[in-house]
């Protein structure tokens, strides 16, 4: 997953990047609301982390209009104001949950969990797709009772495609919301089809099904 954290306090920007990277998650940091303007207009995100209190914006008014360029971000507003008309303001212009300061780190992933599995139909924590078991809280694959071994690039590529289910997913998609960034040089290559491929591999030990559909010309579906 992708997180945009939109905060002036460089501090709590630091602590926030540091706890979701620790947590598997890839951050960009904008300190202005110019600055997260123009990332957003470029960069996919799946989540934006909104102080709506910046020194040149008004962070309401910008979840407007990152409507308009990451209509699939989910945004959740984090700020010392706790007026009732801030947040209904907020909620209106599509903003996910409203996380006053000061806050737990640790809430902060739940709600973002939380967000994640409801946004993608998933009530649990635990995704089941056959004998399969792919916990998002724990982040492992178990088949049965069995643990099955990911590398950790595996496991982000896997959980990505399944919460994504039954939507085809471009190889570039698919980079820049796991790994955060794209290199040009490596779009031609068969770096996500490596991936792929060891994945299924792992998966057919224990049951046959052809869970990743490649989508030709364009990259990969899981189905179930």
């Amino acid at each position: 997953m992708r997180i945009l954290i939109v905060e002036d306090e460089k501090g709590l920007a630091a602590e926030l990047k540091q706890f979701l990277e620790n947590n598997e998650y890839n951050c960009d940091i904008a300190f202005t609301g110019n600055e997260a303007s123009e990332l957003l207009a470029v960069n996919p995100y799946d989540f934006v982390l909104l102080d709506i209190g910046l020194p040149d914006y008004n962070g309401l008014d910008l979840i407007k209009e990152a409507k308009e360029y990451n209509s699939e971000a989910y945004f959740i507003v984090i700020t010392a104001r706790g007026e009732l008309e801030d947040k209904i303001k907020g909620f209106d212009l599509g903003a996910d949950d409203y996380l006053p300061k000061p806050f737990s780190l640790l809430e902060l992933n739940s709600r973002i969990q939380a967000i994640t599995r409801r946004k993608f139909g998933h009530k649990d924590s635990v995704i089941n797709f056959g004998d399969f078991d792919l916990d998002t809280t724990k982040r492992h694959l178990k088949y049965k009772d069995r643990g099955i071994d990911l590398t950790k690039k595996e496991y982000k590529l896997l959980s990505y495609l399944v919460l994504n289910k039954n939507r085809v997913l471009d190889r570039l998609q698919l980079t820049e919301h796991i790994w955060g960034e794209f290199f040009e040089d490596d779009y031609d290559s068969n770096y996500i089809d490596v991936h792929i491929k060891n994945i299924r591999k792992k998966l057919s030990k224990y049951d046959k099904t052809e869970w990743i559909k490649t989508i030709r010309g364009i990259g990969y579906k899981f189905e179930f």
